[in-house]
């Protein structure tokens, strides 16, 4: 099953520190891997937008965003659950280098979309 690297920019809340989301794009555009990046899952979870069930269906996920069980919650709210061998980083709390090593990390196949 293929795997879909979905980055949020967590735009709106402003809770991830700006040079941390910032150099883990920044890592991922230069890995030369293709990624899905959202400008805000918090404000897709409000609006129940159908992408995030596109998401759920795309195969296993990697995610960058921020704390673990908040981005559960925000899945678990829109209605579209996460499979459990979804990957969770958090932004918050983590270095680029260990979010982007992680992510990339047995890689095969993603997905490029603008959101």
């Amino acid at each position: 099953m293929p795997e879909t690297l979905l980055y949020c920019r967590c735009a709106y809340a402003q809770v991830v520190p700006t040079g941390v989301k910032n150099d883990v794009l920044q890592r991922l555009c230069d890995s030369g891997s293709s990624f899905e990046t959202v400008s805000d899952l918090c404000e897709m979870a409000a609006h129940r937008d159908p992408r995030l069930q596109n998401l759920v269906n795309s195969g296993k996920l990697k995610i960058a965003a921020c704390y673990p069980r908040a981005v559960t919650g925000l899945f678990h709210q829109a209605g579209s659950p996460l499979p459990e061998n979804t990957e969770i980083f958090n932004m918050r709390t983590q270095t680029a280098e260990e979010i982007v090593g992680q992510m990339l990390q047995d890689s095969t196949v993603s997905v490029a979309v603008e959101g």
